[in-house]
């Protein structure tokens, strides 16, 4: 049996589907019966004089026509217009439905004055193909569907039965509106049955275990990642699903390895992983804890080179989730700023999470790893790889990660990476014989001589020349006399980036708004 709401309705997502369709029937309908409405005035110029405009709007028939017209364009403009609740959207879409189904019934008895004929079947039709549409376009449950449509065909019903000064047969036109209506009723019913029989199985499809995809919010080299809900805890999660086209059982071992590994760390700047398993068709998955942030890729587009301050404060906290990783033998491999996200934890801002152990190794099995990922395979970000990445991928050490970290620091500071050109052999290239600009020097202005030290000590070419470990690293940042990054700071730009969030949102719903700019936020911290 379906369920009693409308549509599904437990997530934002849903009820912005339904309100973009119920925005796109309005649109469709009220364009329709616009054109309706100047052919039916219009075309009979062809024939003889044109009717004054006095006459369109003086015209009983024509004044109903255009209230249907004016309740559709409502319609789409309150639909198109900010984000509605579900009982808005509820109340909305049956208002809509009642108010222009009596509109056109009540245009029977001026056109029986009018013609002295029957026009019922002519607005039968013009109501049956309303509600066909509504069926087809907006998601609606079978029950809301049977509602909506019974109760639309009653002021249709109720006119025919009107009586006229004419000789008209009142039973006949009831009756033949309630049978047409009813027919109505049921092609709408089996149209929103089968379209909601499918949504359903869709639904199905999207279930794993006992958490329900969302929507797709990133993806990968090893999976595409959506945002779900758990049947019972309600807690927002992100599912990790290795593609299709990568099932065979190497990327199945890959993917499996990094669940297994992920899954061992317990440092709170790590992303937590809370369950994994295959779905019936052996697509493997994983649930790990949802975050609301931004990467430091999006940040520093967004918002340009960051405060010396906030650099060291994001760099010491993946210090400490690598240290973790690096002390039961594991490396990330694809440390980059897209694998770095900043959000908001328990009311704390500025919060870093490592992501994506797609590539991690294992340094106390290297064999085994060397032939589940390929020896010789560059696996990696070229423009945040270490040389011996590069040249030797399947000898890296934890130093790897602490070169890779080096050049994220970098491009917080410059708004730019460490090198750059216009081919992968060219960006290798430079990583293998090149050496980096100095950071103040890309930058144009000074900054910290301690802080630049540290960062141009993990891209040294040699990993013996580099910080022994992302310990010493951690040590080196904290010692460069850099002031601590503010909670007042962090949160005034948490606060912009929210106003920002929402700027987007309402522009893609086509709200005019204004836009945020966090460039200026926290340049002197």
């Amino acid at each position: 049996m379906a369920p009693s709401s409308p549509i599904p309705t437990d997530t934002a997502a849903a009820r912005a589907f339904y309100q973009e369709r119920l925005a796109l029937f309005a649109k469709n309908m009220a364009l329709i019966y616009l054109i309706t409405f100047c052919a039916l005035n219009l075309l009979p110029a062809l024939y003889g004089s044109p009717p004054s405009w006095f006459w369109l709007l003086g015209s009983v028939t024509n004044r109903l026509h255009l209230l249907a017209i004016a309740i559709l364009a409502a319609t789409w403009w309150v639909a198109s217009r900010g984000e509605r609740t579900q009982p808005q959207l509820t109340a909305l879409d049956l208002a809509s439905a009642l108010t222009t189904s009596t509109a056109i019934a009540f245009v029977a008895p001026a056109l029986r004055m009018a013609t002295n004929g029957r026009p019922e079947p002519v607005l039968v039709l013009a109501i049956f193909c309303f509600h066909t549409l509504r069926a087809v376009f907006i998601p609606s449950t079978v029950r809301m569907t049977a509602v909506v449509a019974v109760a639309s065909s009653l002021p249709m019903i109720l006119v025919s039965a009107l009586p006229a000064a004419t000789n008209i047969n009142r039973v006949s036109g009831a009756t033949g509106a309630f049978v047409w209506l009813g027919v109505m009723t049921i092609i709408c019913v089996l149209t929103t049955r089968v379209i909601y029989g499918l949504r359903e199985e869709v639904r199905e499809a999207r279930t794993l275990g006992q958490y329900t995809l969302e929507e797709e919010i990133g993806a990968g080299g090893m999976g595409a990642v959506y945002r779900a809900r758990h049947a019972m805890l309600r807690r927002p999660t992100a599912i990790k699903l290795l593609h299709p086209d990568q099932a065979g059982a190497q990327s199945l071992a890959r993917f499996e390895r990094e669940v297994r590994m992920t899954s061992r760390l317990t440092h709170p700047n790590t992303v937590a992983i809370f369950d994994y398993g295959r779905t019936p068709d052996g697509v493997f998955y994983y649930a790990m804890e949802l975050l609301d942030g931004l990467d430091l890729q999006r940040i520093v587009e967004l918002d340009g080179p960051q405060a010396p301050s906030r650099a060291v404060h994001i760099l010491v906290q993946v210090c400490g989730a690598l240290a973790e990783a690096h002390a039961i033998g594991l490396v990330h491999r694809d440390i980059k700023p897209a694998n770095i996200i900043l959000c908001e934890r328990g009311g704390v801002a500025d919060v870093a999470k490592v992501v994506d152990f797609g590539l991690v190794k294992q340094l106390e099995t290297v064999s085994t790893s060397a032939d589940q990922t390929g020896i010789g395979a560059i696996l990696g970000t070229p423009l945040y790889m270490s040389p011996e990445a590069i040249m030797h991928p399947d000898t890296v050490d934890a130093r790897s990660d602490v070169y890779a970290l080096g050049c994220v620091g970098y491009f917080l500071l410059t708004g730019t990476p460490v090198f750059d050109g216009g081919t992968v052999i060219e960006v290798c290239s430079k990583h293998i014989h090149g050496e980096p600009e100095p950071p103040s020097t890309r930058l144009g202005r000074a900054l910290p001589a301690a802080l630049e030290a540290a960062i141009l000590s993990a891209l040294a070419k040699r990993p013996e020349d580099r910080p022994a470990n992302v310990r010493a690293l951690r040590d080196a940042l904290v010692a460069s006399g850099v002031p601590a990054w503010a909670e007042d700071d962090a949160r005034a730009w948490w606060e912009r980036a929210r106003a920002m969030k929402r700027t987007a949102r309402l522009k893609r719903k086509g709200a005019h708004s204004m836009a945020v700019d966090l460039r200026d936020q926290g340049r002197q911290a």
